[in-house]
């Protein structure tokens, strides 16, 4: 509390009519005593530690685990990492026997681990925060090796103890007009599976050198023997079928050594052959094309009834056509030789051919014993017959062929009023009654048979050549 302080006014005048006397002011008060704040300090420091070793606790892997043999306790997962990656990196590999010693890396040899993975894993099963966790603890670490680099590597190290293979090969013979396939053979190197087993079972036991014997193991060439000859034998197909195609028809083929000689097969990188084709070669006959292509249509032959329907076609009808564009056949042909084919299908222009039609039937006069052959109501032949004697008549009537048979016996059976062996040219029109030859008699234009038309032997052939199935007879008087 302050206190009440007695002050004099010397050299003052007093006020008008005031007494004389003191006068009081307030003094100031005395400063507080200052409170000490050291606890608080170190209070504060020591909750910061702690939050800190907390923080710490949830990044970090817990003491005593490894990965293939390499401690990563008391690290973050992206340390671990590095270290199991430098672990790996150092170790050494020693060739030992016909190796002479020969040291290469792990690095050199193009060895990884998914060494993030592994620490990952390491961390979730091992992390510092659970105490429950801090035990001894090692994940395994899979080592994978780059044969490509592996290979160079412990070449140059050891060079004695390899042998190149040799690359299987293509050519043309000519002799066979064929491609021939020569087999590759192999070459031999160091066993890289022994290698990385032996890299693997010390990086897991946390050793940073080893000693391997150097084992023999074959070495496959880059163009293995099949494939040399699989593409032998597309391109063996390839030249039995090349040409130029209108359609199915190999309207101007390609000989076998023209079609080689077309050809360019080379090694590719990736083991297999590549295939190129001349095209300026091809262009040269393509000016040769149009005369064999282009054509005439012609029209088809056939043999109908008296209503329309076809009984035989006598000659085909024949498309005609035209050769399209042709400028660019040679490249388009080169290109398709490239993939193993041969068959280049030609733009072509086609015309449709017209059909003619020929109607055929064949009347008998049994009143004048004549024959006549028709061809579109027209008698083409006519010729004498003999048909059935009185007792044994031709049957009247409209009939059609049904069957032919060019030799036969008739009537050669138990019981038969007659037998004639060997009747040629023979044409049924009507049960057991047919058209056929006769060699027995010279009487013709009269009746002489038991029911069939016979006639001279050269006639009957050239009607037995002349009628179809279907061809419409009649018989009449």
């Amino acid at each position: 509390m302050t206190e009440l302080a007695t002050k004099t006014t010397d050299g003052l005048q007093p006020n008008d009519g005031a007494p004389e006397g003191p006068t009081y002011a307030w003094a100031p008060a005395e400063p507080r005593p200052r409170k000490s704040r050291k606890g608080l300090w170190i209070g504060v420091g020591a909750g910061a530690a702690a939050v800190a070793l907390t923080a710490s606790s949830l990044v970090l892997v817990a003491p005593g685990t490894s990965v293939a043999g390499v401690g990563v306790g008391f690290m973050t997962p992206g340390a671990a990492t590095d270290a199991v990656n430098a672990q790996l990196a150092t170790t050494t590999v020693v060739l030992t026997g016909q190796g002479a010693d020969a040291e290469v890396t792990a690095a050199d040899l193009g060895a990884t681990v998914d060494a993030r993975a592994l620490v990952d894993a390491a961390f979730a099963e091992h992390p510092m925060w659970n105490v429950t966790a801090w035990f001894p603890a090692s994940i395994t670490a899979p080592i994978t090796l780059d044969e490509e680099a592996a290979s160079a590597a412990l070449r140059d190290a050891a060079p004695q103890l390899y042998t190149d293979p040799v690359d299987a090969t293509l050519a043309f013979d000519a002799e066979t007009t064929s491609y021939v396939a020569t087999p590759a053979e192999e070459g031999t190197g160091v066993d890289l599976d022994a290698v990385r087993a032996a890299l693997q079972d010390a990086f897991e036991a946390g050793r940073t050198r080893v000693e391997v014997e150097a084992t023999a193991a074959p070495v496959q060439a880059d163009t293995p023997t099949y494939v040399a000859e699989a593409t032998a034998e597309r391109l063996n197909t390839m030249l039995d079928t090349a040409g130029f195609y209108v359609g199915e028809e190999r309207t101007v083929p390609v000989s076998r050594a023209v079609a080689a000689s077309w050809l360019t097969v080379t090694p590719s990188d990736n083991g297999t052959f590549a295939i190129t084709a001349d095209e300026a070669a091809i262009a040269e006959l393509v000016p040769t094309l149009a005369k064999a292509v282009n054509r005439e249509p012609v029209s088809a032959r056939v043999v109908t009834d008296s209503g329309g329907e076809v009984l035989r076609e006598l000659t085909p009808g024949v498309t005609g056509r035209v050769l399209g564009d042709t400028g660019d056949v040679a490249s388009e042909f080169a290109a398709l030789l490239a993939t193993g084919s041969g068959r280049y299908e030609l733009p072509v222009k086609e015309t449709p051919f017209a059909t003619a039609a020929v109607e055929r039937r064949v009347e008998v006069d049994l009143g004048t014993q004549t024959l006549f052959m028709f061809e579109n109501d027209k008698v083409m032949r006519s010729f004498p017959i003999s048909s059935g004697l009185s007792e044994t008549p031709t049957q009247q009537g409209h009939f059609r062929v049904f069957a032919f048979v060019p030799i036969q016996d008739m009537g050669c059976f138990p019981g038969a009023p007659y037998c004639t062996a060997d009747i040629p040219w023979v044409a049924y029109f009507n049960g057991d009654q047919a058209f056929h030859g006769a060699y027995w008699h010279n009487n013709f234009g009269n009746p002489m048979s038991h029911g069939c038309v016979n006639m001279p032997i050269s006639t009957a052939k050239a009607l037995y050549d002349w009628l179809e199935v279907g061809t419409e007879v009649w018989i009449h008087a």
